[in-house]
Order: C-alpha cells, then sequence, then structure tokens
C-alpha cells in the first residue's frame, strides 16, 4: 500500500511543520515509489541504508478545523490495487467509522469532526485492503499514527483567583512576597502557544513581578503600614512568549502589610488635669490617661508609670492590659487641707521593642497629670489611733483618769464633742466630758475583778452630729496591794496515831490576787502557840507543819484545828488567818493511812450502814412497782366495737345507752329529735374510724311535722349513701322509753312497712306518762292527712 503520485503529497506537506517528516517506506514486493538507497546530507555526506519493507509512520491534522466539508487527510492505496474496482479498503481503530472515515474504493481519508488537541493529543488506526469478490485481504493490516496539530486556542489560566500574601511593612526592595503560578493547556513542545511571560498590570510603583516566575517582590521602599496597610496587585500571564497576538489571563493578589515596632507612642497632650475627693479611698480610679501608638498586637503594648512630682506618694498609676490605658488611682489618702493639688508625671514605653527600628525612637514619652482634690465634709480626727490610761484600783470614783483629743480637720474647724459608746461600757464604769474629753470614773475599779477595761469614745462635730469618728481607749487597772494572801488549795491534812514528835505532816503554800512588781515573798507562822504541832517558814513561799508530840489517840480527839497566819511583804501589808484540820488516823507501820474517823461521822448522824441499804432496797422497790404499774395500763386497751374489719357480716353495735323514761329528763332530751337541725352536725360515730377530721354532713331537710320515724329515717337514708361509712352494715338500736315502760319498745324496724298499717289512737289511753307521744304520733296522723288532701 502507498499514498498516489507525488502531487497530492505537496497539500499534505504544505500542513507540516518545517522539520516534522512523513516517511514513506516502500515493501520490496513492488510499490509506485520507492526511496533511494541513498540520502545526500546538509553537509554533503551520502548515507547508505538496507532495503527494507515500508510502513505508515504519522499523519498531522490541524485541531479547530473550521471548513464546510471534511478536513482531508490522505489517501490510502496498496500495491495489489489493479484499478479494476476490485479493491476494497477498510479502517479500523482510534476515532474509525466516527471521527475518522476512508472511501472504500479509492482509499481517500476524511476527518469529519472537529478535533481538539487538549482533548486528544493523536490516534492510532489500521488500515487494510480486501478484495470484494472473495473477501480476503489483500495484503496484512498496515497501523499508522494521526496527530493533532496544536494551534493557540487556550489562554493561560492561574491556579488561583484571588492570591493572598503578606509582608513586614518598611521591607527592603526586592523582598519576595509571594510566587503566583499559572498554566497553558496548549503543546508546550511545539512553539511558543504554551510560553508564557508574566506582566503587572495594577500595584506599580508599589510591587513588581518577574516575567518568567511569576515571583512578586516589593518595589518601593518604606512602605508604612500605618500609612497604608491593604494593596491590591493584578498580575497577568500571556502565552507566545508575550508577543502580539497572544492570549492572557489574570489574576489579583492581595497583599497585606503586616506590623513592626516603628511607631513610639506618644501622649495626644502634655498635661492632663484630673479631680477628685479627698474621701477617695485607697484604690479609688481618679481618671485614665493614654498615649497612642500606631502600631498593633504586642507591637502597641505599654506600660505606665510615675517617675516624678510631688504626688507621687499619694498617687499610683496601673497599666489597663486590655485598653493600654494608664489608671490613675489613690494610693494615700488625699488631704484637701493640707494640699489642694498633687502633681505627677507619667512616662510611657513600649514593652517590644525592635533592634532594626531602634533608630526610630525613643519609644517613650511623657506628661503631666495634675489632680485637684476637692473638699469634703470630714469628721473628727483624733490626735492618736488609740489611748491608752493607767489608774490604781484605789482611785475614789468621780477621779479624772485621762483625757482624748480630736479636732476637725476641715477648713471650717468647728467645735467637736465626745462621748462613750455605752455598747463598750455596759457597767457604767466611766464617763468623759462633753466639751474636754476629760475621763472620770464612776464606780471604784477592781484589779482583781478585770485588768483591763476597754472602751470606745465617739467625737462628732457640734453642727453636724452625722460626722461622727470614734477611737478606742484602753484602761489598765493598776495592782494595789488590797488583798491577803491564803491557802492554794483546800489540804486534807491527817496525823497518825503513832506519829514521833518533829514528823512533816504537810507542806502548805499560798496565793494572792495582787501582783506586786517584785513578785511575792509570804511568811508563815502561827496565830498562837500550839503545843501538838508546829510550822516551819521554808522562805520559798512554802511551809512545812510539824508535830511537837507523839501519842496521838482518835478516840480522844478526832481532829484538830490550827490556825495559820499568812503574811505577804508589800504595802500596805495584807494578812489573814486560815484554818487547817488536821484529822487523826488509823496508820500502819509505814505512815499510810489506814482508817480515821468516818464511822463517827456516821453514828452521829443516827444512821448505820445498814440502814443506808434498806433505805436503798425500799425506793428500788417502789421504782419497780411504779414501772409495772405503768406497764399494765399501757396494755389495757378498750374492746373495740367491731371485732374485726375482716368480718363482712352484718354487725349488730349495742349502744347500751337506754333512757329513763319520759319522767328522766337528765337522760335525753326528746325536743333534740324533734328539731335535729339543732344537733351536733360534726359529731362522729362511734362504730367506724373517722377519715377526715371534719366529715361531710347532708342537713336533711325536716318540716314542721317531723318526728323520731322522719329523723331515723333520714339518718339512715344519709349513713346509706356515706360514701366514708365501713364497707358494712351497721344497725345502731335506738331505745328511749326507759326501764320498766309497759309499753314495749317503741322501735319501727321490725314494723310493717307501710304507714298506713299503723293506728295511734290507743297511745291516749296509756296515761299522763305517754301523752307526749300520743300527741307526736297522733299529730302526725293529722298533719299527714292534710297534706294528703
Amino acid at each position: 500500500m502507498m499514498m498516489s503520485h507525488f502531487p497530492w503529497l505537496f497539500p499534505l506537506l504544505c500542513l507540516l511543520p518545517l522539520g516534522s517528516p512523513v516517511m514513506l517506506v516502500v515493501r520490496s514486493r513492488g510499490s509506485v515509489l520507492r526511496p533511494p538507497s541513498h540520502t545526500l546530507q546538509p553537509e554533503g555526506r551520502v548515507l547508505h541504508r538496507s532495503k527494507r519493507d515500508w510502513m505508515w509512520r504519522q499523519f498531522f491534522l490541524s485541531e479547530e478545523y473550521m471548513g464546510n466539508s471534511y478536513q482531508y487527510v490522505g489517501k490510502l492505496r496498496s500495491d495489489k490495487d489493479r484499478g479494476d474496482g476490485t479493491t476494497r479498503y477498510v479502517l479500523s481503530g482510534e476515532g474509525a467509522g466516527t471521527i475518522f472515515r476512508i472511501d472504500e474504493k479509492s482509499g481517500d481519508l476524511h476527518a469529519t469532526q472537529r478535533l481538539d488537541r487538549e482533548e486528544k493529543a493523536s490516534y492510532t488506526l489500521q488500515a487494510q485492503a480486501f478484495n470484494k469478490n472473495t473477501g480476503l485481504p489483500l495484503e496484512p493490516a498496515t497501523e499508522f499514527i494521526v496527530k493533532i496539530h496544536d494551534i493557540n486556542d487556550n489562554e493561560p489560566k492561574f491556579t488561583k483567583d484571588v492570591y493572598t500574601a503578606s509582608v513586614p511593612e518598611m521591607s527592603d526592595v526586592g523582598t519576595f512576597v509571594i510566587e503566583v503560578n499559572a498554566t497553558d493547556a496548549d503543546d508546550a513542545s511545539y512553539g511558543n502557544s504554551a510560553k508564557l511571560v508574566y506582566s503587572i498590570l495594577q500595584g506599580q510603583p508599589y510591587f513588581s513581578v518577574e516575567p518568567e516566575t511569576g515571583i512578586v517582590r516589593i518595589a518601593l521602599s518604606n512602605m508604612d503600614r500605618e500609612v497604608r496597610k491593604d494593596y491590591q496587585v493584578v498580575i497577568q500571564a500571556k502565552d507566545m512568549a508575550g508577543q502580539m497576538g497572544g492570549l492572557s489571563g489574570t489574576t489579583m493578589v492581595n497583599v497585606t502589610l503586616t506590623d513592626v515596632n516603628d511607631s513610639p507612642p506618644r501622649f495626644a497632650y502634655s498635661s492632663y488635669h484630673l479631680s477628685t475627693y479627698e474621701s477617695a479611698e485607697i484604690g479609688f480610679t481618679v481618671g485614665r490617661i493614654k498615649a497612642n501608638d500606631g502600631d498593633e498586637g504586642e507591637n502597641a503594648e505599654m506600660k505606665y508609670r510615675i517617675v516624678e512630682g510631688d504626688g507621687k506618694d499619694s498617687l499610683d498609676i496601673i497599666t489597663d492590659e486590655v485598653t493600654q490605658e494608664g489608671i490613675i488611682v489613690v494610693r494615700k489618702q488625699l488631704d484637701y487641707e493640707s494640699r489642694r493639688v498633687y502633681t505627677i508625671k507619667v512616662e510611657v514605653t513600649n514593652t517590644h521593642t525592635d533592634p532594626n527600628f531602634i533608630h526610630l525612637g525613643p519609644f517613650s514619652d511623657t506628661a503631666t497629670v495634675k489632680v485637684t482634690a476637692k473638699d469634703v465634709d470630714e469628721p473628727p480626727v483624733f490626735s492618736r489611733p488609740q489611748f491608752v490610761i493607767e489608774v490604781n484600783e484605789d482611785t475614789p470614783k468621780g477621779s479624772i483618769i485621762g483625757t482624748v483629743t480630736a479636732w476637725d480637720p476641715d477648713a471650717t474647724d468647728y467645735p467637736v464633742q465626745f462621748a462613750i459608746d455605752q455598747h463598750t461600757d455596759p457597767e457604767r464604769l466611766f464617763h468623759i466630758d462633753a466639751k474636754n474629753g476629760s475621763i472620770t470614773t464612776l464606780k471604784s475599779l477592781d484589779r482583781e475583778v478585770s485588768k483591763w477595761h476597754n472602751i470606745s469614745v465617739l467625737a462628732s462635730e457640734i453642727n453636724n452630729p452625722r460626722q461622727r469618728s470614734r477611737v478606742p481607749v484602753l484602761i489598765k487597772v493598776l495592782d494595789v496591794n488590797d488583798n491577803a494572801p491564803e491557802f492554794a488549795m483546800s489540804y486534807d491534812t491527817f496525823v497518825c496515831e503513832n506519829v514521833k514528835a518533829g514528823q512533816i505532816i504537810q507542806t502548805i503554800s499560798a496565793i494572792d490576787t495582787d501582783e506586786p512588781l517584785i513578785g511575792h515573798k509570804f511568811v508563815f507562822s502561827l496565830s498562837t502557840s500550839n503545843p501538838n504541832f508546829t510550822i516551819f517558814d521554808n522562805e520559798d513561799n512554802t511551809a512545812k507543819i510539824l508535830t511537837r508530840r507523839s501519842g496521838f489517840n482518835r478516840q480522844e480527839v478526832s481532829a484538830y484545828y490550827l490556825p495559820v497566819v499568812i503574811s505577804d511583804n508589800d504595802y500596805p501589808i495584807q494578812s489573814s488567818t486560815s484554818t487547817l484540820t488536821i484529822r487523826v488516823c488509823s496508820c500502819d507501820s509505814t505512815g499510810s493511812m489506814r482508817s480515821c474517823s468516818v464511822d463517827a461521822l456516821l453514828l452521829s448522824a443516827g444512821l448505820s450502814t445498814g440502814a443506808l441499804v434498806a433505805i436503798l432496797l425500799c425506793i428500788v422497790i417502789l421504782l419497780m412497782i411504779v414501772v409495772l404499774f405503768s406497764a399494765l395500763r399501757r396494755q389495757r386497751r378498750k374492746e373495740p366495737l367491731i371485732i374485726s374489719k375482716e368480718d363482712v357480716r352484718d354487725n349488730v353495735v349495742s349502744y347500751n345507752d337506754e333512757g329513763g323514761g319520759e319522767e328522766d329528763t337528765q337522760a335525753f332530751d326528746i325536743g333534740t329529735l324533734r328539731h335535729p337541725e339543732v344537733m351536733d352536725s360534726n359529731k362522729l360515730r362511734r362504730d367506724i374510724i373517722p377519715e377526715m377530721l371534719f366529715p361531710y354532713h347532708r342537713p336533711s331537710p325536716m318540716n314542721e311535722c317531723s318526728d323520731v320515724r322522719d329523723f331515723i329515717s333520714s339518718r339512715l337514708q344519709e349513713n346509706d349513701t356515706d360514701p366514708s361509712a365501713p364497707p358494712y352494715d351497721s344497725l345502731a338500736t335506738y331505745a328511749y322509753e326507759g326501764n320498766g315502760s309497759v309499753a314495749e319498745s317503741l322501735s319501727s324496724l321490725e314494723s310493717s312497712a307501710m304507714e298506713g298499717d299503723h293506728e295511734y289512737d290507743y297511745l291516749s289511753t296509756w296515761g299522763p306518762q305517754f301523752k307526749k307521744l300520743a300527741d307526736m304520733y297522733i299529730g302526725k296522723d293529722t298533719c299527714t292527712s292534710g297534706l294528703t288532701n
């Protein structure tokens, strides 16, 4: 198979770029065209090659063909085609029959569609010749490639529509900002269709872009963020190496200048004026001042401090970390009377500085702050924070023991009056003069009762008593030797019957509630000479009691009473006589006590040990009887009217409250039955446990002719419909006839249900005792007859 003669090759060769060969290699079995066996090169050298069978190499087509007819690719012809119309050409492979079509008779190959190289750059096809008559292939299939020739039909596209970049302010020229990148879908290996060149359309003279790499750099020095922070740069990418006619695409780069500490803090004013009342408490905020710093973030953080001024001891400044303000507060209470204006000099500095921009400093500033104190009506001021007064305990009442002083600190200097807070002097021991503040005693003071008296003295202005202040006054009561010494404890002293003379039986000591400055010194002695005992002063505030003889007998004398005189050495000397009781006891050979005169004491009272035991036994028996009696009473219970709640049978409850007849007017008032509306509606039933404290009562309508029968019927109906009644029938017996009545029972429960079956006229023959009953029943019949008529 081969191409046709030379004339049809020239259009195809014209479509090919220079240097893109179309090689036709013919087979040894014969062909119209055979390539020469040698080729002359431009250098004049001749190259020889051996013969071989020919094969299809490749075809080139232009993409985006705009013609009205199919685009002609080439002509295929087999060596076996004799031109007699018996040869049929068949095309297979990529796009065969859809994109590419071959004329079966002539072998002309056409492209039926517009081709896009960016979608598919080449197609691989197979061509083969067949005999129409036999259907057999004339030769094996031949493979060839159709490549799509690229044209510049795609503009460059950036990887991002918008780029974001940041660069520190004050950066040098040429500082890297960002790199942008664009791509072109055209063939980069063919021509300049995909060769891109970058340029800047917007953003000059601040920024520049490298044409080949797309790197954006700083083009202007000293770009200040405080002047302008954000920039929009438009970058263009153009193919065809930037030549005219090339396609282009653009993108936007948003550049933000980041902050550096290049702006020092500055006060807006050189002097600030504030004011506050002199009564402002420590820590009170007087005002705020703020320095301006064009930087942001940590570069704008500032610190305030007081460097000098006559008010630096009374005022202080604190830095607000959030607002970066200086808060001026009261450090020490202001005093309008001593100083009207407090002046301080405040310095502000950046906490973070950049050494690269230190030449733009100094990064600090100062300002003067003047605080004016306003006068307020202040309470009186005492000359001391507290007063301590010492007074002897023997000072007579009415004596002046001390004076407190106070004055009005205001310029008006109003007079001050004094008073004692009575809550601090509940015993009313002291009095203070309202004008001069002198304190006097109202009662005698006793140091042994209270060594200190703490009172509060109030001072207020005469014209404004609400302006009040107080001061503690501590009154110390000084000791005076007015108490005599006495035994330190109660001594249980005994002497053995077999004691020897000169033996120590007790060591005594003394105490004194007074407190002399040089300490206690007690002297012990006997008031009178004693033949049985003597005393020896140890001169260390203790003394020994010794026996002067031996042979004591408790049967003769059971106890001895020894008066001991104890004196102190303070002025005036105080002494007291204390009696020491010495019992005579029986002791063993080692001097240990075995028994004393306890039995003698019991006998003198008329009671022996046996008697005491008997008394205790009687008391125990009585207590047991009381406990047993209480337990028996607790076990006794009243027999219930209804034996068991589980018994659902009919229960007849007998109340046993039969009266004494008509003559017994104390037993029951029959008038109550005739007028039941006067009865207590809240009376509870005795045969059931009430379910609520105040049960609901349904009043029964009663007319003038009601009697006992109607009353019972009404009550029976109420109990039948009562939801609080027990779930069983309860029969209550009402018997009012009294003892010994010849009329028998008056109950109507066993009588006939019809009212007309009874005649009550016979009641009138029973005598005067039943006159009232006859009137009730005969009157009821009359009333009923009248109602019927």
